[in-house]
């Protein structure tokens, strides 16, 4: 009676992966000592471990006459599927290879509109670069919306702004850098404040202001330091992400405090003032969970950004 050999058998038993590969490579020699050269073993090892594997079977997986290697039924059974097995872990092992040196992947990257603007391009650009096949998915959103997304396990990192919003889930942060705001208005339109090279706060009161949507950093960090001034800001329009903000600066509705990279890369149409000393700053963090290491791929990207 003839044992057949099923892919439960090969899963469920005892056999070693090395030796379903003598297996193959006899299968296809017909020869012991060829088989043996070519997965580079010695004969009586190979010879062993094809006897240990029918053991395992409890079937002769190859009738060996004189000068004459032919597989059985059960040998026959066993060879597509060890030939799969093998394929499988060729893949297996590929993947694995990919991702390990940086060929395959994705990084989910959280950060704000103004980051995104202004900080994230020329980052990104280098990582894309270096690592063409690294998929990158970019979320734009305020750091409240970003630390909830980190928490829950949709964003690997994310450039938030500190302090973090409170109460906040267990993040690791790094501080990554200071950014500068300045005062922007249109071209066209007279300078703010006393017309001189600096405007304080203070010079704003009156002024008509395009603000950002509730929720945004930097309109909690502009209405702040307008009040900390004595002053309530007064708002020519409000509610947009930062290109409407610029767009409604250009077009001439008034005047914005942006960060200093996202008014530089503005291009046309926009005058840039700085703030008197001290002025305003916002410091911007790279966060991730605490509880769990970012992928390899996202270890590599926030060395980048640690490093620009």
């Amino acid at each position: 009676m003839v044992q057949l050999v099923s892919i439960g058998n090969i899963y469920h038993g005892c056999m070693q992966f090395q030796q379903l590969q003598y297996f193959v490579a006899v299968a296809e020699t017909r020869h012991f000592t060829r088989a043996a050269e070519l997965v580079h073993v010695a004969q009586p090892s190979l010879s062993q471990q094809i006897k240990a594997l029918e053991r395992e079977l409890g079937a002769d997986l190859f009738l060996r006459a004189r000068g004459n290697i032919t597989l059985t039924d059960a040998g026959e059974a066993l060879l597509p599927l060890a030939r799969r097995i093998l394929a499988d872990a060729d893949t297996a092992r590929y993947e694995v290879q990919e991702l390990v040196q940086l060929r395959r992947g994705r990084v989910r990257l959280g950060a704000t509109p103004s980051l995104c603007t202004g900080l994230l391009p020329d980052v990104l650009r280098a990582f894309h670069d270096r690592y063409p096949g690294i998929q990158l998915l970019v979320e734009e959103g305020g750091s409240h919306d970003l630390v909830r997304e980190l928490a829950r396990g949709a964003l690997d990192l994310a450039l938030v702004v500190l302090p973090l919003p409170t109460p906040a889930p267990a993040l690791s942060t790094v501080e990554l850098l200071r950014e500068e705001l300045v005062v922007v208005s249109s071209a066209e339109a007279p300078a703010p404040g006393r017309g001189g090279r600096a405007v304080d706060i203070a010079d704003l009161e009156g002024a008509r202001l395009v603000m950002f949507r509730h929720g945004y950093d930097l309109r909690e960090l502009t209405v702040a330091a307008c009040r900390s001034a004595g002053f309530e800001p007064e708002f020519a329009v409000e509610g947009g992400e930062m290109d409407a903000v610029l767009g409604f600066v250009r077009a001439g509705l008034g005047v914005a405090v942006v960060p200093r990279m996202v008014a530089t890369r503005a291009g046309l149409g926009l005058r840039v003032t700085p703030l008197a000393r001290p002025g305003l700053q916002r410091t911007i963090a790279l966060a991730h969970r605490s509880d769990v290491a970012p992928p390899r791929a996202a270890r590599e990207l926030q060395r980048m950004l640690l490093e620009r």
